[in-house]
């Protein structure tokens, strides 16, 4: 999401510019505050000694003059992830915010770098909770321990936000290993933010293009576990009902000793020269006449339907392939415990909007886990929100992550496109593809593939095109207002802003194509 793209189609009404300067300084009396939000809960990675859960760090900014407030760069705790927030989400705060950073390892301090705006709280009861918050965009800076800020006003603004304060998040780490492609990732050439921070050949050590079976392929098949109430709902009925006569079958030590018993002597006495055959027919005749009479009732016909593998599959996707490789929340690490509500469902995902979370290119693909969870971090404790907005992500390198939970085979919905979270899917790029940044081969075939499968889910066809109600202003779209969109669109089709910025809303044609063609189309 670009609010840059969103500042550029305003109309300014005034020229002031209101500078902020934020140092997070940490000693007595600076306002900060460090909040641990756990790692290594179940199905967030499993922690050991080695692993440093996340962290938040805020920074309150005050000052006497609302329209200035300056502080020097200073240092602050360990962060890798960055942005702004206030207290009142429906408070649109136009302008800029920059930030520059002091890496941990090198020492050097960096460009300024532009913190976008546009986040709009999702259009439900989670966007209406107490404590949901107005917020930059995150930008991932990776590991820095000092930093600097200015915030910019402009347009109608007259004053800072109120309750306006710097968040900063330690992604910390899990047990390593999964979620980590290999190979090289390709990243487009340019400018971060369109202020000239250098060439950023962002050239990753991760492949992790879903193809190994061992890691993504536990992912994938970790999806469905979570949401027992689809595919798994139909098989366990089928047990059930043939329960009733294998429990016979199963009790045959004590049952069928017992229905033997007493029949037999009702046989016996009919059939005097059975008495040698005795012992052999009664254990035979038992175990045949409640195998074959209920096995024949429930498990013949019932087997044959319920119980027979077009079960399962009906519950699933009847007719969609196998799904493409995801990196499971476990496996990126994915911190349950700060998820409070369970997932919420819609009836269909007819559209999947294709987004980028801007800032950098120059990360490697190992590191996609920890920024993804930087995101989900930023999005629970910065935000307010009950989980990540983004059903699913996918790095420079042709890696797919599950995003928010509630199973990726599930219309899980999410908060990434205002408007639409209540019809369609999110899928969103690691990256910057508005200032120069351009998406490799690899992630447009992830976007192509994943957006095929979950539109498959569902009978909708990526190369269609799908009308939608938007259900909140969108200043694009009306309430209520009819949207005809493609059925892979990108953000800006159904919000003002420029994401997903102008090089990957240019590949969406080739995208959509691929996707009709891909192997995981339904």
């Amino acid at each position: 999401m670009s609010p840059r793209g969103t500042r550029a189609r305003r109309t300014r009404t005034s020229k002031r510019t209101i500078w902020l300067a934020a140092g997070a300084v940490v000693i007595a009396g600076t306002g900060v505050t460090a909040v641990a939000v756990g790692g290594g809960s179940e199905g967030g990675g499993g922690a050991d000694e080695a692993a440093r859960p996340a962290q938040a760090h805020t920074l309150a900014l005050t000052g006497k003059d609302p329209k200035k407030r300056e502080l020097p760069r200073t240092d602050t705790q360990l962060f890798s992830l960055v942005g702004v927030s206030w207290e009142d989400s429906a408070d649109e705060f136009e302008g800029t915010a920059q930030i520059r950073t002091r890496g941990a390892e090198d020492g050097a301090w960096t460009d300024w770098r532009d913190l976008d705006f546009d986040i709009r709280a999702p259009e439900t009861q989670e966007g209406d909770a107490t404590g949901v918050r107005g917020a930059s965009e995150p930008l991932w800076v990776g590991p820095s321990d000092a930093v600097e800020a200015r915030v910019v006003a402009g347009g109608k603004e007259t004053a800072v936000p109120d309750a306006l304060r710097l968040d900063m998040i330690d992604p910390g780490e899990t047990k390593g290993g999964k979620g980590k492609g290999k190979g090289k990732g390709e990243t487009g050439k340019g400018q971060e933010n369109g202020k000239g921070n250098g060439n950023e050949n962002g050239k990753g050590n991760g492949k992790g293009n879903g193809k190994t079976p061992a890691e993504p392929g536990d992912s994938g098949t970790a999806a469905p576990d979570p949401s027992q109430s689809g595919g798994e709902t139909e098989p366990s009925s089928a047990p059930e009902q043939s329960a009733g006569p294998s429990s016979e079958p199963t009790a045959e030590p004590g049952s069928p000793s017992e229905e033997p018993t007493a029949p037999e002597p009702s046989e016996e006495p009919t059939q005097d020269p059975t008495q040698e055959p005795t012992a052999e027919p009664s254990a035979p005749v038992p175990s045949e006449e409640p195998t074959e009479e209920p096995t024949a009732d429930p498990t013949t016909e019932p087997t044959a339907e319920p119980s027979a593998q077009p079960d399962p599959a009906e519950s699933t996707t009847p007719a969609a392939p196998a799904a493409p490789a995801v990196v499971s929340r476990a496996d990126w690490g994915a911190d349950e415990s700060l998820v409070a509500d369970p997932s919420d469902y819609l009836d269909k995902v007819d559209a999947v909007f294709v987004h980028h979370t801007a800032g950098t290119n120059s990360y490697e693909c190992a590191d996609s886990p920890a920024i993804i969870r930087g995101i989900l971090t930023y999005h629970v404790k910065s935000n307010g929100w009950n989980d990540i907005g983004y059903n699913f992500f996918v790095d420079k390198c042709g890696t797919v992550f599950e995003g928010r939970a509630g199973g990726t085979d599930k219309p899980v919905r999410g908060a990434h496109t205002y408007g639409f979270n209540g019809s369609s899917a999110g899928v969103s790029l690691l990256g910057d593809y508005e200032n120069g940044g351009t998406p490799t081969a690899a992630a447009k075939q992830a976007i192509a593939d994943i957006s095929a499968w979950k539109l498959g889910l569902h009978g909708v066809d990526p190369e269609a095109k799908v009308t939608l109600t938007a259900a909140a202003d969108t200043r694009v779209w009306k309430n209520g207002e009819k949207a005809t969109l493609n059925t892979v669109s990108g953000h800006r089709d159904g919000f003002g802003t420029l994401c997903p910025g102008v090089a990957l809303y240019s590949a969406l044609p080739e995208i959509r194509r691929t996707a009709g063609a891909s192997e995981y189309a339904g």
